[in-house]
């Protein structure tokens, strides 16, 4: 196996931190602005979760939220934009992720199967028991 440069190296682990910092974005958001309640869900500290969203806000230049005191009482209007991009990138973070697993192992997925109804009434039905008797983990979509 061929060896990854440092910098590359590098360059994932500082965009794995980025990715941690929009998951926990996304469940402050889910726990109704609870750090303690996010970090909770996310079986992590709300110390953690606190400096990473000051380290976000700080990178974007831009506050997410806005704060009483140590507790945040609503989304900003531009944290309400950048939340809606966020859950989007992590919705294809997840797609590449099932892509890639998908992938390496060829009995899971899903199969899109477009026919007429006739032939989804009367010629797939055996066809498509013994081929979810086969590929259990894969997901059949019918058009």
């Amino acid at each position: 196996m061929e060896k990854i440069p440092s910098e590359v190296y590098c360059f994932f682990l500082e965009l794995a931190v980025k990715l941690q910092q929009l998951r926990f974005l996304t469940a402050i958001v889910r726990n109704n602005l609870n750090i303690s309640a996010a970090a909770k869900s996310l079986y992590t500290s709300q110390p953690g979760i606190s400096k990473q969203l000051r380290l976000l806000e700080e990178e974007l230049g831009v506050e997410l939220f806005s704060r009483n005191g140590k507790h945040l009482t609503e989304i900003t209007p531009i944290g309400r934009q950048i939340i809606i991009k966020v859950e989007g990138i992590l919705r294809e973070v997840n797609n590449i992720q099932i892509l890639a697993e998908e992938y390496r192992d060829d009995r899971r997925g899903s199969l899109s199967i477009a026919a007429t109804h006739t032939q989804a009434c009367y010629a797939l039905p055996p066809v498509i028991q013994i081929f979810r008797e086969r590929y259990p983990a894969v997901t059949l979509q019918f058009h």
